[in-house]
């Protein structure tokens, strides 16, 4: 659209000129033109004596009159008898057109709403194809431009356009050329081509004019296409729209906070400054249309006061909007757990009133958006489940296929409709790993309330069930490129992957480990960490592969390169030397790296017991914690309590193992705030463990549960043992305190409140009971952060003893006896 909106009118340029001589009278009247009713009049009184230059300039004229208008405000009268006329003439007149007129011509009617099937278009993309070879590149984008305008992007015309740019890319030097294309040919281009298109754009991006911000806007929409995040050109173009930011129109930050967000790409200043610009424009919104664009924006960013000042303009516009913009709305209210169900009621009667209008996809990002707001109307929901099924029904594309098939199975529903499966069934043999994922968590879905699931007909899924299996697996083991695999894995969670396809997934993965690069790297680092598995192999090729080519790896993707190695607890040679290559490596961006990520980095390297100085210093300054605040009100709530909840555990690891640093604990009102409203539920196995230390120790009085360290640790169990090893009692015995069922008061020592001294050699022991979590899947290697624990504890002056669940729950230890005895070697030996 933006193309549309800053290309040059080469029409009034190359036509409107009048000569001294050979006075052309009308285009002299076309050119006085104000408005289109005039440019019609003309065209009704002329019309036999109209030229090809005369067609070109009151065509070139009609769109110049509508790309001065809003966009919600572009119409142009196409019944108008003299349009159809203009419309004739130019089909007519389609052989005497030289290239740069015909191109223009096909723009300027595509914007000015005539249909792709017209003949007239037909026409004018015909004669671009037999002239393609001999367009000038500022042709040739054009008209790539109109082709994907036509949704022509697979065609095998775009495919002779993608040929040519490839033949050619050294010779365009005109950024603005150079972009369109990109835009156009990314669905068809090889990774080779993709790589020079990208190279050609980071350097046009150096000679370009900086306060040209539409430059950099559609080469972050070219990485989105591909799901290629390119970080330093990504930086690059965040650096000249960061300088442009003053000038944004409101529309042009909500497209590049949407693709940020599409490509991951977390900036916080950019944010900043966004936000602080549409906090500005919010009074200037006098219209549904740029107001929508302001609400979407800024609302999943916004403070309350700024959140409730929004919703209540939107309360008085409400009715006013279409449906799409209807869509956006419900979409952000969404985003930002919204709870103003008046604003709802009004959005979603707009919604009901146009859900006809609605394509598959509106339709599905609708009803997942209400959905996920509890939004409590049957009669809607009901309307929306009988649409997505009748889109279902004459859906042929994987992706929505199975996109329809996931909303679907959100919405309750008494029994699955007999043509739902089937479309399904027809489809699974083409789907992808992910899609194949999505419609098993749906079929588990129905398969829990459908009732005809315990009946002979409930084999339908049975055997829906069994045909994903099949394609999961085949897939796999005939697959041949590691990184449409990786793509694949991305995003597959939940019990269908690692019970049907996780074992093969891990087999193919080796299978192909010399395809393992320094791109796909990462990818793969988080799969591993993601899925909880150990494969030593894989992580070894992990290393050897970062250290090798450390120089040309990003620094913002190391922590992903890190993180199987902390989380996992892969601690080798190797191991180590990527550590402090990487360490190396990082030290001198810190400042350019977002600092909720600063954070989280430093704390995976924590739990490898790593603490970088000029890391750690760089976190506990006062300006690096006000900037971590100023970016925390941007993002989500559930990175922000994962964000401050890593600062504290990063601030803790430093206070116990780096005391040399002199970082104060600052956490302790946050750790109590946590500690009120989190007491844990206990688990019968913890009761069991609590009366079995009691025996073995000699009475309950003699074990402590549940109870909070300084630095707010919280352990298992408790006790102390003299200097000959025997059990040291409490002064009250220890009794459960319940609040609830089965919830645990826990009991805290924090550093205003210490411990009790202990006698003379004798020592604190912490018992701890390690479940699943603390274990890698698919063995009993031992994760990091569980190692993390002990080493604190130990810092605190415990003994720690571990209980690991498989240990406890073995068939060596499935009776009392055998119980006290595991115990009783545990502690004494």
């Amino acid at each position: 659209m933006m193309f549309r909106l800053r290309c040059v009118n080469s029409y009034l340029r190359r036509y409107l000129h009048v000569g001294t001589i050979n006075r052309d009278q009308v285009l002299e009247r076309l050119q006085v033109c104000l408005v289109e009713d005039q440019v019609f009049d003309v065209v009704s009184k002329n019309k036999a004596k109209f030229t090809v230059d005369h067609v070109s300039c009151a065509v070139g004229m009609l769109w110049q009159f509508q790309k001065e208008k809003p966009l919600f405000l572009r119409t142009v009268n196409k019944s108008h008898p003299e349009f159809l006329t203009l419309r004739v003439l130019a089909e007519n007149k389609i052989s005497l057109m030289d290239d740069l007129m015909l191109v223009d011509m096909l723009y300027a009617f595509l914007r000015l709403n005539v249909e792709p099937h017209d003949s007239l278009v037909q026409q004018l993309v015909s004669e671009a194809w037999l002239r393609l070879d001999s367009f000038p590149m500022t042709c040739l984008s054009k008209f790539a431009v109109c082709l994907n305008d036509q949704h022509l992007q697979l065609s095998p015309l775009m495919g002779h356009i993608t040929c040519i740019v490839d033949q050619k890319l050294s010779s365009i030097d005109d950024a603005r050329i150079l972009t369109a294309l990109m835009i156009s040919v990314s669905a068809l281009m090889s990774p080779r081509l993709r790589d020079a298109l990208l190279s050609r754009a980071d350097h046009l991006l150096d000679t370009m004019d900086p306060t040209n911000y539409n430059i950099p806007r559609r080469i972050v929409q070219f990485l989105r296409n591909i799901k290629y995040a390119h970080r330093p050109l990504l930086e690059k173009c965040n650096e000249i729209l960061m300088r442009n930011i003053s000038t944004l129109e409101v529309e042009y930050i909500g497209i590049i906070l949407g693709l940020y967000q599409s490509l991951q790409f977390t900036n916080c200043d950019f944010k900043l400054a966004a936000k602080q610009k549409l906090i500005e424009l919010m009074d200037s919104s006098t219209d549904p249309y740029s107001f929508t664009k302001i609400f979407v924006a800024l609302v999943p960013m916004a403070s309350p006061e700024i959140r409730e000042r929004l919703e209540n303009t939107a309360l008085l516009f409400a009715d006013e909007f279409n449906a799409q913009q209807a869509l956006a709305v419900v979409e952000a209210l969404e985003e930002s757990h919204s709870r103003n169900l008046t604003l709802l009621n009004k959005v979603a009667s707009v919604i009901h009133r146009n859900i006809h209008h609605y394509k598959s996809g509106d339709l599905a990002r609708v009803t997942q958006a209400l959905f996920l707001l509890q939004y409590p109307n049957p009669e809607l929901l009901t309307k929306l489940r009988n649409s997505l099924v009748n889109y279902l029904q004459c859906s042929f594309t994987p992706f929505e296929v199975t996109m329809l098939t996931r909303v679907l199975s959100m919405l309750p529903s008494p029994r699955v409709e007999e043509c739902v499966v089937s479309r399904v069934s027809a489809m699974v043999a083409q789907c992808n790993l992910s899609e194949l994922s999505t419609i098993s968590t749906a079929i588990t879905k129905w398969a829990r309330t459908d009732p005809t699931y315990y009946h002979k007909s409930g084999r339908k899924f049975v055997h829906l069930q069994q045909s994903l299996n099949h394609c999961g697996l085949e897939r796999l083991r005939t697959a041949d490129r590691l990184d449409l695999v990786l793509d694949e894995l991305k995003y597959i969670t939940g019990d269908w992957f690692e019970e049907i396809l996780l074992e093969e997934a891990i087999a193919t993965l080796q299978r192909m480990m010399d395809q393992i690069n320094w791109t796909n790297v990462p990818d793969l680092a988080f799969f591993l960490t993601r899925i909880n598995h150990f494969c030593p192999p894989l992580m070894d090729r992990i290393a050897r592969v970062a250290l090798e080519h450390i120089d040309k790896i990003h620094y913002s993707a190391l922590y992903i390169i890190l993180l199987p190695f902390s989380v996992l607890n892969y601690d080798t040679v190797q191991a180590d030397e990527l550590y402090d290559v990487c360490i190396e490596h990082l030290t001198p961006h810190i400042s350019s790296i977002d600092p909720h990520l600063v954070v989280l980095l430093a704390y995976r390297l924590a739990v490898a017991d790593r603490f970088p100085e000029d890391l750690i210093r760089e976190i506990f300054r006062i300006d690096f914690l006000g900037k971590l605040d100023s970016q925390l009100e941007l993002v989500p709530d559930a990175l922000k309590m994962r964000t401050r909840l890593r600062l504290m555990e990063l601030n803790r690891a430093v206070c116990l193992e780096c005391p040399e640093f002199q970082v104060p604990w600052f956490h302790e009102r946050f750790c109590q705030q946590i500690h009120r409203k989190g007491n844990s539920a206990l688990s019968s196995v913890q009761q069991q463990i609590h009366k079995m230390l009691g025996e073995v120790l000699g009475g309950m009085n003699f074990v402590q549960m549940a109870v909070v360290t300084p630095y707010f640790y919280t352990i298992d169990f408790e006790f102390k043992l003299d200097k000959r090893m025997q059990p040291l009692p409490y002064s009250e015995p220890s009794t459960l305190q319940l609040s609830g069922k089965d919830k645990v008061e826990w009991k805290t020592s924090s550093l205003e409140t210490p411990w009790d001294e202990l006698p003379p050699g004798a020592q604190r022991v912490a018992v701890d009971f390690l479940d699943s979590k603390s274990f890698c899947k698919n063995s009993h290697h031992i994760k990091g952060e569980t190692l993390l624990r002990k080493r604190h504890l130990e810092i605190l002056g415990y003994r720690v003893i571990q209980i690991p669940h498989f240990e406890w729950s073995s068939m060596e230890l499935s009776t009392h006896d055998a119980w006290k005895e595991y115990l009783k070697n545990k502690i004494f030996t």
